[in-house]
């Protein structure tokens, strides 16, 4: 049996060209193009590949090599032989093609430590200002822009820019302070295969998943709405222990008839987005689930009526149809969060680093540190500085754009909102 002909080595020092592909886009251009490099034979290999139609206008770039040793039939020099095919592609389609020489030093490949991460701009609308801004502050940490695409149009509008060369840490700082400046959201992720292999997703409940905070409601019903308000904020804020807010707080409810429950039950209204990520991330295949250091007299409904596969949460004491101003059981706080989260990501064999929280108080802190990514949803300050990423958007159906789904793949998924 013959023996396979041997591959050429990876990394060769071969000559590399750039082909560019500018034009109305029409069926066959791409399949024209490769199949004229194809008709080069052995000698030529593609190093890399990117397409984008904006408005019905393609922009099509190829990088080739010439492998060592070897040469394009026909030609003495790889550029001549592209010459040959661009202008078979462009008299056939009639397209732009140019053929620029490449660094034959490089081989056209980035470099094996190369850092690339995703920059994620949104806005409802996203200003000019926000983009060139964090152009600008891409650039100053030595960043290059090499692709840029839109997410979304709609509820808010959002761009993924794929960046190489830039160290997380400064470029979320620089980036940082462009979202301050012009009121955009701006989230930064590391390109790889983990950012599309999150399969669990835990939501606070308060502020978060549904408008403003239920123990204010029940508060306001006891006559001591600001009273318990004032606690609520410092809570919230970091600066009372939550165990002990909590229970000052619930102590304040003392007497209320068990009735109460189900009337801020009814009058629960979901954040604007929160049907549509719930239901998305499910037919992407997520287990979805909350987390509340609010009551169970409240979440355990809210959980079947959306059909989530958890929740967790404290549990107000009831005796004789009336609150007691007492709690039953272990109080979920800050940590009991984060305990939370990994016991249903246990419990259904996930990873932890494909877990993704969501929360905006000083109680989800330990719970966004913890999960594979934490997003701090209209956040208190320092919440959003902590955690991995902010959003300041009113729309908690964002969280999508910023795991990298397009606005297609939602519609696929089933109505909006």
């Amino acid at each position: 049996m013959a023996s396979p002909p041997a591959r050429p080595a990876p990394g060769g020092s071969g000559p590399t060209a750039l082909i560019t592909v500018t034009g109305a886009d029409r069926p066959g251009v791409t399949a024209r193009l490769f199949t004229g490099l194809g008709a080069l034979g052995a000698g030529v290999e593609v190093l890399d590949v990117e397409q984008v139609v904006v408005h019905g206008q393609l922009v099509l770039g190829v990088v080739v090599r010439a492998l060592t040793g070897q040469r394009p039939p026909g030609s003495g020099a790889l550029v001549d032989s592209l010459d040959v095919v661009a202008a078979d592609v462009s008299a056939a389609t009639g397209v732009q093609v140019t053929v620029e020489h490449g660094d034959p030093g490089s081989g056209g490949a980035p470099a094996a430590d190369a850092r690339r991460h995703h920059v994620i701009v949104l806005g409802r609308p996203v200003p000019p200002d926000a983009v060139a801004g964090a152009a600008r502050a891409i650039a100053a940490v030595g960043g290059n822009i090499d692709a840029i695409r839109r997410l979304s149009d709609y509820p808010v509008t959002s761009f993924e820019l794929t960046v190489s060369g830039a160290q997380a840490a400064p470029l979320r700082a620089g980036l940082a302070g462009v979202a301050a400046e012009t009121g955009a959201d701006i989230a930064v992720e590391q390109v790889g295969l983990a950012r599309r292999s999150k399969r669990l997703i835990v939501l606070d409940v308060d502020s978060t998943l549904v408008r403003g905070e239920v123990i204010d409601e029940l508060a306001a019903r006891a006559g001591r709405a600001d009273e318990v308000a004032r606690i609520t904020a410092a809570a919230m804020n970091g600066e009372l222990d939550f165990e002990q807010s909590l229970r000052a707080r619930v102590a304040a409810l003392a007497g209320l008839p068990e009735s109460v429950l189900d009337e801020v039950r009814e009058h629960l209204v979901l954040t604007p987005g929160a049907r549509t990520l719930i239901r998305t991330l499910q037919r992407l295949g997520f287990r979805c689930g909350i987390v509340s250091g609010g009551f169970t007299q409240i979440t355990d409904p809210l959980a079947a009526s959306l059909g989530l596969d958890f929740s967790a949460a404290n549990t107000l004491e009831v005796v004789d149809g009336r609150l007691t101003g007492g709690l039953v059981g272990e109080v979920v706080d800050r940590a009991a969060k984060a305990r939370a989260l990994a016991r249903f990501a246990a419990e259904h064999g996930i990873p932890m680093e494909q877990t993704v929280a969501v929360g905006d108080g000083a109680n989800d802190l330990d719970m966004l540190a913890a999960a594979g990514l934490g997003i701090a949803f209209n956040a208190k300050p320092f919440v959003r500085e902590q955690a991995d990423t902010a959003l300041n958007q009113p729309y908690l159906d964002a969280v999508l754009q910023v795991l990298g789904f397009t606005r297609d793949e939602v519609l696929d998924a089933g109505p909006a909102d």
